[in-house]
């Protein structure tokens, strides 16, 4: 909780919501929308945020990013001067679309879904945070494969050298990892619902909940 911000959806308490100013409550908002979400923020993201390397990075480093960006336009040049433009927008926006959808989708679903573990830094317990803070997300054997095996995230985040090809054998042969709940595909719409996370109950919610919440932080002020 207390390292928010890198490499992470956006997520508020309820009570940093509930004091948040205007403008910020509407950009959340905005930024936990689902066509944003998942529609507008991959295609910024790949096409423009992953473009650009961290100013403070080593040269090396930006130096790999634009030999990269150069490479890519070089080969949609030639795309485009052999298939034309209009077709080559079509076949890459919609591959560009569909897969930054599904990854940042995977990438939401496993770390925000029902019973999820989030602490702060003094109460924070490595292990419990790999199994319960992030998700076995169990796939369709189509799915799990088109995905790498990426729903055993858990085993993953335990133990990031693990090769995804052997996830699965990790779970199977571990009744430590077997006994981790599972979110399954149907049951993994309800992250949709998840907007914020509540320190006193220690879940997600919604934004439904903050009713009840402006009224116990009402009550709680009155007390004080």
């Amino acid at each position: 909780m207390d390292r928010r911000g890198t490499g992470d959806v956006w997520t508020l308490t309820v009570e940093e919501y509930l004091q948040a100013s205007r403008w910020k409550k509407f950009a959340y908002r905005l930024a936990r929308n689902p066509l944003v979400l998942f529609v507008i923020a991959p295609l910024a993201l790949f096409l423009f945020l992953n473009r650009m390397p961290n100013s403070k990075a080593p040269r090396r480093e930006r130096m790999s990013v634009h030999w990269t960006n150069l490479a890519i336009l070089m080969i949609a040049g030639g795309l485009i001067w052999a298939f034309g433009l209009k077709a080559y927008l079509i076949i890459q926006l919609t591959v560009l679309m569909v897969a930054g959808s599904a990854g940042v989708w995977l990438f939401y679903v496993q770390h925000q879904f029902e019973g999820v573990y989030w602490e702060r830094n003094e109460n924070w317990d490595y292990a419990t945070a790999a199994l319960q803070g992030a998700s076995f997300y169990k796939l369709p054997k189509v799915l799990q494969w088109f995905s790498g095996n990426i729903g055993f995230h858990h085993i993953h985040h335990l133990s990031p050298r693990i090769p995804n090809y052997h996830l699965e054998k990790c779970h199977k042969s571990e009744p430590l990892f077997q006994a981790v709940k599972p979110v399954t595909l149907l049951g993994s719409l309800k992250s949709f619902t998840f907007r914020l996370w509540d320190e006193q109950r220690h879940r997600l919610v919604g934004y439904g909940h903050l009713k009840t919440a402006r009224m116990e932080h009402r009550q709680s002020r009155r007390r004080s």
